[in-house]
């Protein structure tokens, strides 16, 4: 049964509230999707085609973060984007960041233990108050497993006047939460949770600082100054700005984000935060939970994963706990049904 949330329609968003995993799509991201792999599969493919997508991601992350375009790095994973910070920092940096936090964001830093970089593990609160007495700090926005959120001004307060490098992974905030970081110097967000896109494509704020000291380890002719006279030889002939970074891009991954990014962008981010919030918070209530102004919410009950399954509510278990979250394509209907579930057991 298809649905329409903030003026776009959705196919399976019924008792889908499983987008801390994956974002279910508009329905004409989908069809572009469609009408791409039928022009593949007859020959009509052309490489322009993914040209405008990729401006109008970068474009579209760039508004969202207030940072101007050509400090965006188009890349494939936060993982990757992330490597190549952790690959440029400094021999024997020190990095910090929160207990269990995703690997995506930790695992890159700790691969450089070979050159002498630390990672030490802080809980929430301490990490934010001590953050300018690292080299670095990389942390997400909003946590996976719980929903727990970063406190950004205890954080800015800390590192102002220091010299340590601010990374910050918004992928499980960005799409319902309304929080620009333009003071930060490496934001990052993977298309497909909340932003709605496919897997494959990731975006990278830079601050002036870090694009002068990263090196362009993925260089590529996307890369390039420009991509047709950047394909045979040398010498070295990268963009200026942040798209010398660039990652070569997974065409149709690409191609769903250029449509689904802009689309998110351009909605009311206080409307999208309080109708997903809101929802998250009367399940808190309704549960007998603290509120926090996290649209993701982990319940307490493993055990319950199946009896929601049959209930058709698509959900997640993570770190010992159900795991839920709530989208722009979320209704009442939906926390309802939950709810019922989660009396039955």
């Amino acid at each position: 049964m298809s649905r329409e949330a903030f003026g776009a329609e959705f196919i399976g968003a019924e008792g889908f509230l499983d987008t801390p995993t994956y974002g279910v799509p508009p329905r004409f991201v989908a069809d572009a999707l469609r009408e791409g792999a039928d022009c593949w599969e007859q020959g009509r493919l052309e490489l322009s085609t993914f040209d405008e997508p990729m401006r109008a991601s970068r474009r579209a992350y760039a508004a969202m973060n207030g940072v101007d375009e050509g400090h965006v790095v188009l890349g494939n994973s936060v993982s990757s984007l992330i490597g190549l910070v952790a690959s440029s920092i400094p021999d024997r940096s020190r990095v910090a960041t929160f207990h269990d936090e995703f690997t995506s964001v930790t695992f890159p830093f700790a691969a450089q233990a070979g050159r002498g970089v630390t990672i030490t593990e802080l809980p929430h609160g301490r990490l934010e108050d001590s953050a300018g007495d690292f080299d670095v700090v990389a942390a997400s926005l909003v946590q996976s497993a719980d929903g727990a959120l970063l406190d950004v001004p205890s954080l800015r307060r800390a590192v102002a006047g220091s010299r340590t490098i601010t990374v910050i992974d918004t992928s499980q905030a960005l799409g319902w939460k309304n929080i620009e970081l333009p003071w930060v110097d490496v934001a990052i967000a993977a298309s497909y949770k909340w932003l709605l896109g496919p897997r494959g494509v990731a975006w990278m704020s830079l601050s002036k600082r870090m694009q002068d000291v990263l090196v362009p380890h993925g260089a590529n002719p996307y890369a390039g100054q420009e991509l047709w006279s950047s394909l045979y030889g040398l010498p070295l002939r990268l963009a200026s700005g942040a798209r010398r970074f660039d990652a070569s891009p997974a065409w149709f991954s690409v191609l769903g984000a250029g449509i689904s990014l802009p689309w998110v962008a351009s909605l009311d981010r206080s409307a999208v935060e309080a109708h997903t919030v809101g929802l998250a918070n009367r399940l808190r209530y309704e549960l007998d939970l603290p509120p926090v102004d996290s649209a993701i919410v982990s319940i307490p009950a493993p055990h319950a994963a199946d009896a929601l399954r049959r209930a058709g509510i698509h959900a997640s278990v993570r770190a010992g706990a159900v795991r839920v979250g709530f989208h722009l394509y979320n209704t009442e209907a939906d926390l309802d049904r939950l709810l019922d579930a989660l009396a039955s057991v």
